[in-house]
């Protein structure tokens, strides 16, 4: 985000002048601790919070109520499939947001093996200042595992076979609901989209949702921009598996300088929209994973976003990656956070492809150079023109550089590369002035920077793969030339009769 000095005091402030409207602490500790499981046979058939089971993709809901069997049959439940329920969030305005009538309707038509979909609708305890809304997501979560607990004595169903899907607020509601739950009974898998920040960050495990709240625990972190010790969506890991979709800060697409267009469709509440546009990103990205089954995004297990932006980070191995969204692999070697990162697109489909690029040069000048270049790629299916790469420092000696470079369309198998120096004109003109002042031949050969190979791993198909220089006989990169690079492989003729 250009300015995330707007977006942290924009949230911050409407925080404190609501919590302030209404005389309320903004300690953590105002919300005390979590209650025993036992408490939820407290829970009434008569619950605050509204639950709806959808037939179809464009149904508004039938309720469920709590202890009354006849609602299971008439709204439909099929107690042999598994439950698949949404959690939303914080309602500024008192109304759900269109993207739960998104997510309902995927879930019904995309899957290959039908489930039961589910809202846990608590827009009355959603609708208040921020600090009571948080104190009622306890409230919601003991009552669904009220839900799940009669379900389970009522016909014979399994919280095992149900996984919550909470968004901001409701991916903590989700963990209390799982905390509710006897440890021989959990819940089968918990899905926070980008679980909220304020007043959770830093929390300890029982007061926010956590690995210990189910089975399998994922999580997509999309707004983790923070300023002045405060995000929108929460930063630390809280899952076995943390997704960080481009670093997990803020979101392509979603920049204030795209503030004017937000203006022009949403009037005053443009910088709302705005903040919401990547904070409700990871919504979208778990939609997008049910809309487009062939083209599931892959995350990849790292230190951190800079790693990551090195191409350091494209191991599958030991599950080192996963798919991100609904078709994430359930799988975990310990309750240890796995934190994965991957870049994506500005809009869906989101999936890119990613190559980690291996380049050594050799800088055979006196001084430091700090090129730009682009990169050309031709594979088996299509092709990229013109992609821009600029090294994080200037090229002094013998090194290899190592980056990151994605795709959003899949070319198939690389066949060529072609490499640029795209710097500025000053150093081409430099160069001219040189070659035409002193018309040498073989000493411009070891003049410039030389590259003679070039590896590159895919992440996506793990495949390793050389390039050499069309022409060994010359070497050296010269500014504003493009020299070709071709597969060194014995079976790079092969390729090339792909695509003839």
């Amino acid at each position: 985000m250009e300015n995330p000095l707007y977006v942290s005091i924009f949230l911050f402030l409407c925080i404190l002048i609501q919590s302030s409207a209404h005389g309320q602490s903004l300690r953590p500790e105002s919300f005390g601790r979590r209650s025993p499981a036992a408490e939820t046979n407290k829970i009434s058939q008569e619950t605050r919070t509204r639950f709806l089971l959808f037939r179809g993709e464009t149904d508004k809901g039938c309720q469920i109520r709590l202890n009354l069997s006849d609602t299971l049959q008439q709204c439909g439940f099929n107690s042999s499939l598994p439950l698949v329920m949404i959690v939303h969030g914080w309602l500024v305005d008192g109304i759900l947001e269109d993207w739960v009538w998104e997510m309902v309707a995927a879930l019904k038509s995309q899957l290959a093996q039908p489930v039961n979909v589910g809202l846990a609708e608590w827009v009355t305890l959603a609708h208040n200042h921020y600090t009571t809304a948080v104190r009622n997501t306890r409230l919601v979560g003991q009552e669904i595992a009220a839900l799940l607990q009669w379900l389970q004595e009522s016909v014979q169903f399994s919280p095992s076979h149900v996984h919550l899907i909470g968004y901001s607020l409701g991916a903590h509601v989700s963990g209390f609901a799982g905390s509710y739950m006897s440890r021989k009974h959990k819940i089968g898998r918990i899905t926070g989209l980008d679980a909220a920040g304020p007043l959770f960050e830093k929390a300890s495990l029982s007061d926010r949702l956590s690995p210990d709240d189910a089975n399998f625990v994922d999580a997509i972190h999309t707004f983790t921009w923070e300023h002045m010790g405060l995000s929108v969506g929460i930063k630390q890991p809280i899952a076995h598996y943390d997704f960080y979709p481009n670093g997990g800060s803020y979101q392509p697409g979603c920049h204030f300088l795209e503030l004017y267009k937000h203006f022009a469709k949403h009037g005053l509440n443009a910088i709302t929209q705005t903040v919401k546009c990547a904070h409700e990103r990871s919504v979208h990205l778990f939609i997008d994973s049910l809309l487009h089954a062939d083209m599931q995004s892959t995350a990849y297990l790292c230190r951190d976003m800079d790693s990551f932006s090195q191409g350091l980070c494209l191991s599958c191995k030991k599950g080192r990656c996963n798919t991100l969204g609904y078709h994430t692999r359930q799988e975990w070697q310990s309750k240890k956070s796995k934190s994965l990162f991957l870049v994506t697109r500005a809009q869906s489909p989101f999936k890119v492809y990613h190559y980690q690029f291996k380049i050594r040069f050799i800088n055979q000048t006196e001084n430091p150079v700090e090129p730009t270049f682009t990169v050309s790629f031709l594979g088996t299916r299509g092709e990229r023109q013109k992609i821009p790469i600029t090294l994080s420092k200037g090229i002094t000696s013998n090194e290899t550089y190592s980056f990151l470079i994605t795709l959003d369309v899949d070319i198939g198998e690389l066949i060529m590369i072609k490499f640029k120096w795209e710097n500025s004109m000053v150093w081409s003109n430099v160069w001219n002035t040189v070659q035409t002042i002193i018309p040498w031949r073989r000493e411009s050969l070891h003049s410039g920077l030389a590259l003679k190979s070039i590896r590159v791993k895919v992440g996506e198909t793990q495949q390793r793969m050389t390039f050499c220089s069309e022409n060994m006989n010359d070497l050296v990169l010269h500014p504003a030339r493009e020299k070709t690079f071709v597969r060194c492989e014995a079976n790079s003729e092969t390729l090339k009769r792909k695509i003839r």
